[in-house]
């Protein structure tokens, strides 16, 4: 008897497990058969009476999702849920939850129970509009940029893709100077141009064009478009600041180089070491363009590099100052020109290294702001960021141990020009993918996974000296894998934290 005293503790009810779940059935007000709708087009479930959903088969956003579905589960306590295998053919999901509730005297009693969901497939609003008429879109962001490279689109594709900023987007189409966006619903490009506000500095104005109108109800259908254009300066542009700007600034410059792009413009005097920020609301106000893009820069040799006690921290970027003396790579064999320069990259050249900078000695530019400036002296040289080029040619044709993912979009090419914009989409590609090498700060709003194709041994060269920059390891995801065993909580929420990080 004490052995069973032992086995069976003592509870409120003065009853054992067994007898107690026998006169006492705590599931029995709960919902054992629920119906949900799904449409296949987008995979997505309905959360009535309007909303719907995003969530992959036994998920843990489908668990949730599921679970909240059920009735009266409020009146019990939620202990653990998981999902039952299915086959997926066979539109049931099965649901296993464990809950507790207080029952005689106070005693509290556990017990588990199946709930069985019938998948029922039915279009949504707007696939069924797409369905219908895949043209039939009501708001359109057109996207654009006035320069001579896509690297910025690049960069704004992997924004896009992390914070799922296009999920509402119906067609994505890429055009020669820019991406169209095409949405169901005007509320979904206003969001959407919302987020690109928060990453790049913009300015946008919209248009609308009457559709139908209906007399009876005075009911209006109108198609909406919305023009965003992004600030034409990049990285490692040069610029000629505009002298009331200049002035404004505390006579900053006026050539400047821009170190970083986010929903502010990062400008650094490499001969000073002064630096500003301007918002899209400054720039707009007094816009400006480079007089000189990357498609310009020219490879220098270092020959002497002496650092001067003099260093800032911008945006988590050291520049340290330095004279330097450099010659053109391509002068070598050729003639002795050298040139003496001041620069900001003190921190990364050494007697030996490459650099890239703007050949201003030898450039043609015809920019009006610099011609405002009487007394200004020209620098020949002004240095950008160190040169990998000798280090990559050892890993060239070498799989990276990283893949980025893109937006599946439509493609607007010419056919007399298909081949060449391909060839420079190519090379543009490239030197983004080596952007995120070089710079840490890039990646940190960047999704960057591990390549399955890669191998260590393919990479397992000794090399000598210091090796070209390269993506941690540690910085790596892998495709996320959610298994069926994951438990959520009645009240658990699994949304994702939308917010950006506006350092870019």
């Amino acid at each position: 008897m004490l052995q069973m005293w032992h086995l069976n503790p003592p509870n409120a009810a003065n009853m054992c497990v067994n007898c107690l779940r026998s006169e006492v059935d705590i599931t029995e007000g709960l919902q054992k058969h629920v119906i949900i709708i799904h449409c296949a087009e987008c995979d997505r479930y309905l959360q009535p009476p309007r909303t719907w959903i995003k969530a992959q088969f036994e998920s843990k956003q489908l668990l949730t999702f599921c679970v909240k579905r059920i009735k009266n589960l409020n009146k019990v306590r939620l202990v653990h849920s998981e999902f039952i295998w299915t086959e997926p053919h066979s539109k049931r999901l099965k649901v296993k939850l464990k809950v507790q509730k207080e029952v005689l005297n106070g005693a509290v009693i556990e017990q588990a129970c199946m709930v069985e969901y019938v998948v029922q497939d039915q279009m949504c609003e707007s696939c069924s509009r797409v369905q219908t008429n895949p043209d039939q879109w009501v708001a359109a962001v057109q996207l654009r940029q006035h320069v001579s490279h896509r690297r910025t689109f690049f960069y704004l594709e992997q924004l896009i893709l992390k914070h799922n900023a296009a999920v509402r987007a119906i067609r994505i189409k890429q055009t020669d100077h820019g991406l169209d966006f095409f949405f169901a619903n005007r509320i979904h490009a206003v969001k959407f141009i919302e987020f690109i506000q928060k990453v790049v500095p913009i300015k946008s104005r919209h248009d609308k064009q009457l559709v139908s109108h209906d007399i009876k109800s005075n009911n209006y259908n109108y198609k909406f478009t919305f023009s965003v254009e992004i600030c034409p300066i990049c990285r490692e542009d040069l610029v000629c600041l505009p002298p009331k700007l200049a002035a404004s600034l505390g006579n900053l410059g006026p050539l400047v180089v821009c170190t970083k792009i986010s929903n502010n413009i990062a400008l650094l005097d490499p001969l000073t070491l002064r630096h500003c920020f301007l918002d899209a609301e400054q720039y707009w106000r007094a816009p400006f363009t480079s007089l000189l893009s990357s498609k310009k820069l020219v490879e220098y040799v270092v020959l002497d590099v002496d650092p001067i006690p003099s260093e800032v921290n911008i945006g988590g970027s050291k520049y340290v100052m330095a004279d330097a003396q450099v010659a053109r790579v391509s002068d070598f064999g050729k003639n002795d020109t050298m040139f003496f320069v001041r620069t900001h990259l003190g921190h990364l050249l050494n007697a030996g290294d490459y650099a890239l900078g703007y050949d201003l000695n030898a450039a043609n530019n015809n920019d009006m702001e610099i011609d405002k400036y009487k007394s200004l002296v020209i620098p020949e040289v002004i240095l950008v960021k160190k040169s990998y080029e000798e280090m990559r040619q050892k890993t060239r044709g070498k799989p990276r141990s990283w893949v980025i993912k893109s937006i599946v979009k439509e493609v607007d090419v010419s056919e007399t020009r298909g081949r060449v914009d391909e060839e420079k989409m190519i090379d543009e590609y490239e030197q983004f993918l080596r952007d995120i090498e070089e710079y840490p700060d890039m990646r940190f709003n960047i999704s960057l996974y591990r390549n399955k194709e890669y191998q260590a041994s393919e990479m397992a060269d000794v090399t000598d000296g210091e090796e070209a920059p390269s993506v941690p390891l540690e910085e790596l995801l892998d495709d996320l894998k959610i298994s069926n065993e994951d438990v959520v909580d009645d009240d658990g929420d699994d949304d994702d934290d939308d917010d950006v990080d506006e350092g870019v």
